[in-house]
Formats: C-alpha cells, sequence, structure tokens
C-alpha cells in the first residue's frame, strides 16, 4: 500500500517542482530588457575634420582659442577634445529645460541643413539628463553631434553663464563671436553666420 501510493505522489511531486518528463521546449531568446533608444544626434568623428568646402577665415582681428577641454559625444565613441574642432563652426549650448533653448534648437538644425560644407553646426547639451536631450532632440528632429557636458565646464572656460549660448567659430579655430542675446531665429543666425564667419546662408 505505502509503495503504490509513492509510485502515484512521485509524478506529483516532480511536476510540481517543474521535473516533468516531457519533453523539453527549446528555449527561447531571453526577454530583452528595454532597449536604449539609438540616438537622433550624429555622430560626432567628423568634428576634428575641417568641413568639406571651409569658408575661409574672414578678415579682421583673431579671437581667443577654442577651451582645451574634452567632451564626449551623445552618440558615444572616442571624446572630442574641444580645441581639436576644426572650424568654421556655429556652437550651440543648450540644455532641455531651458525654454529659449528648445524655441531656437529648430532653426539650428536648419542652419546646419544649409551649412552644405561650408561650416559646421555643433551641439553642447549641459546640465543637462541623457534623457531630457535625447526626447528634445528626436521632438525637435536634431540631428547635428551633439558634445555632452555634465557640468559647465564649457561655458565656465568661456567665463559665460547663459543660456542659450551661441559661439562662431572661424577656419582657425579662433572664436570670432559669442552671443548670450536669447533664442536666435533664422535670419539672426544667417545674420551671425555673414557678419562673423563670411558665408552666406
Amino acid at each position: 500500500m505505502t509503495r503504490r501510493l509513492a509510485y502515484l505522489l512521485v509524478p506529483l511531486l516532480l511536476a510540481a517542482a517543474g521535473c516533468t518528463a516531457t519533453a523539453e521546449e527549446p528555449a527561447g531568446p531571453a526577454p530583452a530588457t528595454r532597449a536604449e533608444r539609438p540616438s537622433p544626434f550624429a555622430d560626432c568623428a567628423p568634428l576634428t575634420v575641417a568641413p568639406a568646402s571651409a569658408a575661409p577665415v574672414p578678415a579682421g582681428a583673431a579671437g581667443a582659442e577654442l577651451p582645451d577641454l574634452t567632451l564626449n559625444c551623445f552618440t558615444g565613441g572616442a571624446p572630442v577634445r574641444v580645441r581639436d574642432v576644426k572650424g568654421p563652426a556655429v556652437i550651440n549650448v543648450w540644455a532641455s529645460w531651458c525654454g529659449p533653448c528648445r524655441k531656437e534648437l529648430p532653426a539650428f538644425q536648419r542652419l546646419s541643413e544649409r551649412a552644405d560644407g561650408r561650416f559646421q553646426v555643433i551641439g553642447v547639451n549641459s546640465r543637462d539628463s541623457r534623457g531630457g536631450a535625447q526626447s528634445i532632440g528626436e521632438d525637435f528632429g536634431v540631428a547635428f553631434p551633439m558634445l555632452v557636458d555634465q557640468g559647465d565646464a564649457f561655458q565656465r572656460a568661456l567665463e559665460r553663464n547663459a543660456f542659450p549660448l551661441t559661439v562662431l567659430v572661424d577656419a582657425d579655430g579662433r572664436i570670432r563671436h559669442v552671443d548670450a542675446t536669447g533664442a536666435l531665429d533664422d535670419d539672426r543666425l544667417a545674420k551671425l553666420v555673414r557678419a562673423h564667419l563670411g558665408v552666406t546662408v
């Protein structure tokens, strides 16, 4: 009687423990963890290569060099030494929590599309969260290269504390103008580029 009861209980105990004698199902892929969304921004590697049709250095007194600091690229890869960035360039310092920054970002994207190899448009996302920057980039279709400044090293090096901040750099990597007047539109950006980089867009 006891032996017969054991024969009846063993399959039940094995089934309860998940150890059945049925054929094993092939193991499926491990459940995927939430994948990181692809970055809306371009890679930063081209930043240290002069634009294809780089505008010549405009006449006038030379400005200061770009700060000697290294920033990470939003898309990953090798960090970028800011002083190695090849101009001409328009650098936009912004953060997702800054209203004027959000207002002007589409104008910078349009400027990057009109640059036509004559200058680079570069973003420096400062004092921001990765998620906030990613969302703004996606929402506004911002695709130019983006450097990440977790603190505000770039602004401190320029002795500026404004958001947004726009820096125009000539082909020699010299700062020609720093603008902290607030949100820039297409017309104002075109005037700044023409006046300080000698390029009509």
